[in-house]
């Protein structure tokens, strides 16, 4: 396996692109190349590759579910669990989206076409609720989506 493919897996929440390569999924999703990816981990002991959580959200941020955080230095990450948590684990880290074209809805056809590995779990590929997305600062947390 490598960092620089595109896997298409199903998440916790939706179906997505995981790769190591922001340049690889820009160029898959149509998608300009100045907007950040998440960070997906798959323990926290792999945060210091994104940066620095407030001391005051730490036990908040290791009970959250589904959610995705912002931290002040503008790097976002999210903690992941579920059955795609094994696949992570071997990379330490990557980078993650959802599996369509950039502002289209999710085609199942389109995004087996151009991923280079499909990921299978038990599941079959389906889109849900995507993760809440927090902004922390250094006091406060603000709710994004």
């Amino acid at each position: 396996m490598r960092g620089d493919w595109v896997y298409l897996t199903q998440t916790d929440t939706t179906v997505g692109f995981l790769s190591q390569s922001q340049d690889k999924l820009c160029t898959v999703k149509g998608r300009p190349s100045n907007k950040p990816f998440l960070k997906a981990i798959s323990r926290f002991e792999n945060l210091h590759s994104v940066g620095r959580v407030p001391r005051r959200f730490r036990s908040y941020l290791r009970r959250s579910k589904k959610s995705s955080f912002i931290l002040p230095n503008g790097q976002s990450f999210r903690k992941v669990s579920g059955s795609h948590k094994r696949f992570i684990e071997q990379f330490g880290w990557m980078y993650t989206t959802s599996a369509n074209k950039h502002g289209a809805k999710f085609d199942e056809e389109f995004a087996k076409s151009v991923c280079d590995v499909m990921v299978e779990s038990d599941k079959k590929l389906f889109e849900s609720e995507p993760s809440s997305i927090w902004r922390l600062y250094k006091s406060r947390k603000v709710r994004i989506r």
